[in-house]
């Protein structure tokens, strides 16, 4: 197949911008950083429609965190391949403390390429919801009991004793 290639993109996502990264899929291709976004939809598609001018095959890859999966699923969404991946899975070098958004790019395209990276599930969008909302109410019971504590430990050392419920 003549003209065929792939390209692999490390994404470091965080609440209002994306760090992209781009590896050739050559072995001995360089690894380079190829600028911050917007993580709005529309950016996301602009940067996804300018990466796939050169007609390869898109990779993306990006760590789980607190910005949810709707950017794997707009990939998807866009017809390539996403993978997420655990911070914890991600291999680092001894000593190698610095963290910056460009470096994590780079970082994160270099091992997929390398194909390093260990997936997550993605639960579609009623498990994450299923999901959110036990967290909120787990949240919810935890702080209705540390208010009770507070206030019974407030009217024990004023000597009162609250004998209901």
């Amino acid at each position: 197949m003549d003209g065929y290639s792939e390209v692999f993109v490390g994404l470091d996502t965080s609440k209002l911008k994306i760090s992209v990264a781009v590896a050739d899929g050559e072995r001995t291709g360089e690894a380079r950083f190829f600028g911050d976004i917007s993580s709005g939809p529309a950016a996301v598609a602009s940067m996804v429609a300018k990466l796939v001018k050169g007609g390869a095959k898109l990779h993306f890859c990006y760590e789980a965190g607190p910005t949810g999966y709707d950017l794997h699923r707009q990939i998807i969404g866009l017809g390539h391949e996403c993978v997420v991946v655990a911070p914890s899975l991600v291999p680092k070098r001894l000593g190698d403390r610095v963290k910056t958004n460009r470096r994590d790019a780079v970082s994160l395209a270099r091992l997929h390429r390398a194909g390093e990276l260990t997936a997550v599930w993605v639960p579609d969008e009623a498990h994450e919801a299923v999901r959110d909302l036990v967290r909120a109410r787990e949240a919810a019971s935890d702080a209705l009991k540390r208010a009770r504590q507070q206030l019974q430990s407030f009217l024990l050392r004023h000597g009162r004793v609250y004998t209901g419920r």
